[in-house]
């Protein structure tokens, strides 16, 4: 008979940038999930690192301030909010500590984490889309963290209201164990449907893919996507309202931000603070289908878009077309092989916008540099790879004129993070 865990009991100081709470046992950092800053706790080590433990949160001797019930039935379980059980003022409050840490230490700055963070309109009903995993018998969910356990879920309350997961669940029981994910958008109508597929794409997925679409009144489309093989069943096309009288279609698969509302503060930011005027030069590299391309070019500015996913690029084409915003270009390229291009070929913008994945642009920032553009904004959604993005820049001579960040992620530690630098 195996011999029970010894438990310890550890004060929670603070959170990590992640779904840890942080506070010290033996000498060393203790990280345990569901933890909230000012909670006493009894714990069992999971995992021994030299410089860290991780640990299983047993039982709450104290709650902390910051401590709230989660609204959600699904909490702790589910790996999806991770902060949830955080008062939502405390979220935010939390995200400007952190995100002003990171980047003091990486950049000697002096950022005040007071109004760092602007908070969401809503905490809860924000995300347009959602993507669930399904399992081999169709049951759809999240996984618990750091772990491939399902949760299986009928609702989220972080997902628009809109959204309903029984569609989705009987796809995945109409294609039994070909569906890896599910992800379910908004649409003006109804909601789209993108199944991601085991193995390569099958004349009975399609077959059996569009008559679910047939009879489910909820669903506008079906897009399945299996071993780079793409198939549209339906009105796939969903509308993304940029700013006022500024709305973009694109293909559902096509990447947008989830949170519209925020999004909307988070482009008349960039708009701002990239002091777009008529004629200026504007390369926005990862530009997806047009998120800060179309308003750039909507207010005069010249600009190159670049990203490497053809159907985004596509979606941004037909919406320049249609708006008659002639001055807008794209480029469906990967960014890192483009902007070294562009370099050589003699364009100098007035200003680089860049929205890279949360594994950053380390390998662009030089050739940024040689641009020579009078303003860069840094759109981000990983402050670490910010701060090591931007040192570079600030070592060839940049200056971090504003930072600031939106909660497009409430409940969540995720944030966006917006860097100005001249």
């Amino acid at each position: 008979m195996s011999q029970p865990q010894q438990q310890y009991q550890v004060a929670i100081d603070d959170m990590t940038l992640g779904p840890y709470g942080v506070g010290r046992l033996a000498g060393k950092a203790v990280l345990v999930a569901n933890a909230a800053p000012g909670d006493v706790l009894r714990v069992s080590i999971t995992k021994r690192h030299r410089d860290y433990f991780l640990a299983r949160p047993d039982a709450i001797v104290h709650n902390g301030p910051a401590r709230r019930a989660a609204p959600c039935p699904f909490v702790p379980r589910c790996g999806g909010c991770d902060w949830q059980h955080l008062d939502y003022a405390e979220q935010v409050t939390i995200k400007g500590r952190l995100i002003a840490a990171e980047l003091n230490r990486a950049l000697g700055l002096e950022l005040d984490a007071r109004g760092l963070v602007v908070p969401a309109p809503a905490e809860f009903g924000y995300r347009s889309r959602v993507r669930l995993r399904v399992n081999g018998t169709g049951a759809l969910g999240f996984f618990e963290l750091a772990s491939n356990r399902l949760v299986e879920v009928d609702r989220c309350l972080v997902a628009d209201a809109r959204l309903s997961i029984e569609p989705a669940r009987r796809l995945a029981r109409a294609l039994p164990g070909r569906c890896e994910e599910i992800e379910i958008v908004r649409h003006d109508r109804a909601q789209v449907l993108i199944a991601d597929l085991r193995g390569r794409m099958q004349a009975a997925d399609i077959d059996r893919a569009r008559q679910t679409a047939a009879v489910e009144d909820a669903v506008a489309g079906i897009i399945l996507r299996a071993s780079g093989e793409r198939v549209a069943l339906g009105d796939v096309c969903v509308a993304i309202e940029l700013e006022p009288g500024l709305r973009l279609r694109a293909d559902a698969d096509a990447f947008s931000q989830v949170n519209h509302e925020c999004n909307r503060m988070l482009i008349a930011s960039v708009m701002e603070q990239a002091a777009i005027a008529p004629g200026a030069a504007v390369l926005d590299l990862f530009c997806g289908a047009g998120n800060f391309s179309l308003p750039a070019a909507r207010r005069g500015a010249r600009v190159m878009g670049v990203d490497a996913d053809a159907v985004a690029i596509g979606a941004a084409q037909r919406n320049a077309q249609e708006l008659g915003l002639s001055d807008a270009q794209f480029a469906a390229m990967p960014v890192q092989q483009m902007a070294p291009f562009l370099l050589r070929a003699g364009y100098r913008p007035q200003v680089v916008i860049l929205d890279p994945p949360r594994s950053g642009a380390r390998q662009l920032m030089k050739t940024i540099t040689a641009l020579g553009a009078a303003r860069v904004v840094y759109v981000s959604c990983n402050p670490a790879t910010l701060a090591r993005d931007l040192r570079i820049l600030t070592g060839d001579g940049y200056v971090v004129a504003c930072l600031k960040a939106f909660d497009f992620f409430p409940n969540t530690h995720h944030c966006e993070v917006l860097a100005l630098l001249t």
